[in-house]
């Protein structure tokens, strides 16, 4: 993927290192994360669970916050580092969401996205590395811990930046379904869980296509995101975790769903295409 450090949102907030705090919000939020065991990596199956719940508010006294200031990196070395992630994640969030403006117009608010380490505070509740990357519709701000990134290359094999950038384009998905007043973020059931992901695929895929119109997809970059699609699907990941499956329990949609969303957002480039409610598939 073709991309520029210059070109970085303003819409990052830089929390890393400074630790979650508490409050009866937290811990409201910590009792519902079994709830979401059936995968360590299991995607945004905590945007069902509190929307569903309304627990763990947090009023206005939560942690002071600070736009990301990203220290520049040079040499081959600076590709490994954690910085170097942070500079990708604040181009990629740039780059989605000028996407999504340009095809919404005025309709688009830009999201805010939150990079943290271990534990943060939201207005969803309380946040976890373990949970992996989320959005809050109730204060419009994914949040991210880089280190799922290692989680995704070491132990899901998906590898690449353009598998890392389906992460935030996934995302930033769930926050145009906010905005374009989807009922379905007010679902709980496993089947309306399932289509509310798969839409969140087919609409990275809308973005991935505006990468290839503009010169930014190299080659093989689909393919890196088709396999992260791939590999968090839930058949895989309740096979890799040594149990059976069990597609009553899936939240998110199979390995085949959600790459075949994905393709289609991309094949296609259109919000229509990515109906997934009126679908019987």
């Amino acid at each position: 993927m073709r991309w520029d450090e210059g070109h970085e949102s303003p819409d990052v907030i830089d929390r890393r290192g400074q630790g979650g705090g508490g409050g009866a919000g937290g811990l409201g939020m910590l009792a519902l994360l079994p709830l979401l065991g059936r995968s360590r990596w299991g995607w945004l199956v905590l945007l069902i669970v509190l929307v569903g719940s309304g627990v763990g508010i947090f009023g206005g006294g939560g942690t002071s916050e600070e736009h990301a200031s990203l220290t520049q990196t040079t040499g081959a070395a600076a590709q490994k580092t954690p910085d170097q992630k942070a500079h990708f994640v604040a181009f990629v969030l740039d780059d989605t969401q000028a996407t999504w403006r340009a095809l919404l117009g005025s309709r688009y608010q830009n999201a805010k996205l939150v990079m943290f380490t271990d534990s943060t505070p939201t207005a969803c509740g309380y946040g976890q590395t373990a949970t992996g990357p989320f959005y809050c519709p109730l204060d419009k701000r994914v949040y991210i811990d880089l280190s799922f990134y290692n989680e995704l290359e070491n132990k899901l094999g998906a590898k690449g930046d353009f598998a890392q950038a389906y992460v935030i384009a996934h995302e930033i998905g769930h926050h145009v379904q906010n905005l374009l007043g989807s009922q379905a973020m007010q679902k709980k059931t496993n089947a309306e869980s399932v289509r509310l992901e798969l839409q969140a695929d087919c609409y990275a895929g809308i973005w991935a296509r505006s990468t290839q119109n503009r010169g930014v997809l190299e080659p093989g970059d689909m393919d890196e995101a088709l396999n992260a699609a791939s590999a968090i699907g839930d058949d895989r990941l309740q096979r890799n975790s040594g149990g059976s499956v069990h597609p009553e329990t899936f939240t998110h949609g199979t390995s085949a769903q959600r790459s075949r969303w994905l393709k289609r957002g991309y094949d296609a480039g259109t919000i229509d295409a990515c109906d997934t409610f009126s679908n019987p598939e």
